[in-house]
């Protein structure tokens, strides 16, 4: 069981309220620092391993400077995030870019950069040479098709857009080595939010399987076997956490066996792991601001999907408390739900909850990943802010709430009438 556990007492964080109104976002950087550590201590035995933590899970710098510090890399998929990468100081083969349907400038950027490119479509390489050059170091991501089945958030391979063939794979290597590139990577990644290590042994058989055939075929040596991300978190209580044990003993064990035996060791084991670092060490906190009792009972929060999409977007469950009532008995039945105009703004939909009164403090857990992240601005919403608890406790504001100059910023009014544009500059200042 994985029991659902804040950081901070009900008063610290009343206290924090006081000065940053909710909704908004806290972070955990001690839980952050520790499964960094867990994961390391699980491929001590892997020469060089090395995560590259997804950006896209919780683009920040300051979550990055942390990252950077204990050792990680960057997996960036923008041209956005390959500059929050540098900002940090990440720089070169630290950063892995994994895109697809990809703009030449971005591609132009991450060869400046001296990123790892990670090509997602075989005509690709026409187009990276001839808008970017092609680099030393290059990697293909393998789509096994109807070999391999996939789950819910990414769906089955032989449906999604990513990646090579196995047919592709082999021209695209051979073309590669004839272009006179000289070092070599493969990915994959066929899950995401997968809690069975079986699912990642089976995909690192399959990526072992495939650098034997191809480095004897077309006699080329890899570099390095990108085993993806997609590891899970337990979001439900009564779920079990990741055994990263488990998957370390035997891909170890694989590792021997298909590697070591082929006389194709040393072969640089990665991984683009963002959930698994910070998924678990995220809240949204946020306030009660409405009930209502019709065909059933609502909870209307000062929330909404602007601030975490996941349920909506994947029917995701999201464990939900009430501040200062965690041991009274769950008795009342409410779908939990935001203020957009869609019926499928809602956080949870029949959740037992202790009874929960106006002006309650509700805190949605595990949203340190995919959650700030993929905020939007339908509505006219304005994206929350973000904090960061300190291991030494102290709470430090890693990005400001959006305000609605933020939100009228991009707009040009200068071809409207100037009653109009005064309008505009009166409102903004209210």
């Amino acid at each position: 069981m994985a029991e659902k556990q804040f950081p901070l007492t009900q008063r610290q964080l009343e206290k924090i309220i006081e000065r940053y109104p909710t909704p908004f976002h806290i972070y955990d950087e001690r839980g952050i620092r520790q499964s960094i550590r867990n994961l390391k201590q699980a491929f001590a035995w892997a020469d060089n391993f090395i995560n590259f933590f997804a950006v896209k899970a919780l683009p920040n710098p300051y979550i990055l400077q942390i990252i950077k510090e204990k050792g990680f890399g960057a997996d960036c998929s923008s041209l956005p995030e390959l500059l929050l990468a540098a900002s940090v100081g990440l720089t070169g083969e630290d950063i892995m870019f994994t895109s697809n349907e990809t703009p030449a400038k971005e591609y132009r950027q991450a060869k400046e950069m001296g990123a790892i490119i990670n090509l997602d479509d075989i005509s690709h390489i026409e187009y990276l040479e001839q808008h970017a050059g092609l680099p030393d170091l290059i990697s293909f991501r393998y789509n096994p098709g109807p070999l391999r089945e996939g789950n819910t958030i990414i769906g089955n391979p032989k449906d999604a857009k990513y990646g090579l063939t196995y047919d592709q794979l082999f021209q695209a290597y051979a073309l590669m080595k004839q272009k006179g590139v000289r070092r070599f990577g493969l990915h994959a990644m066929i899950a995401s939010n997968e809690l069975n290590p079986q699912y990642f042994v089976e995909t690192a058989s399959m990526l072992f399987d495939l650098i034997i055939e191809l480095s004897r075929k077309i006699g080329i040596t890899f570099s390095f076997a990108n085993l993806g991300g997609g590891i899970g978190i337990p979001y439900r209580p009564e779920q079990e956490a990741f055994d990263l044990a488990v998957f370390s003993r035997q891909l170890k064990a694989l590792y021997e066996r298909k590697i070591v035996n082929n006389g194709l060791h040393p072969l640089k084991l990665v991984m683009e792991c963002g959930r698994l670092i910070t998924g678990p060490h995220g809240y949204l906190v946020t306030t009660a601001l409405h009930k209502k009792e019709t065909y059933k009972d609502y909870i209307g929060l000062d929330a909404c999907m602007t601030n975490l999409m996941r349920p909506a977007l994947y029917g995701a469950y999201h464990h939900i408390t009430v501040l200062g009532r965690d041991t009274q008995p769950r008795t009342h039945t409410y779908d939990v739900v935001g203020s957009l105009c869609e019926n499928f703004d809602k956080f949870a939909i029949d959740r037992d909850l202790p009874e929960v009164s106006i002006g309650d403090t509700l805190i949605i857990h595990d949203t340190g990943a995919h959650g700030h992240a993929m905020g939007f601005n339908y509505n006219g919403k304005l994206r929350s802010a973000e904090l960061l608890l300190k291991e030494n406790g102290d709470i430090q504001l890693i990005r400001r709430a959006e305000t609605l100059a933020d939100y009228f910023s991009t707009l040009d009014f200068t071809g409207l009438p100037s009653s109009t544009r005064a309008n505009v500059e009166k409102t903004l200042k209210l």
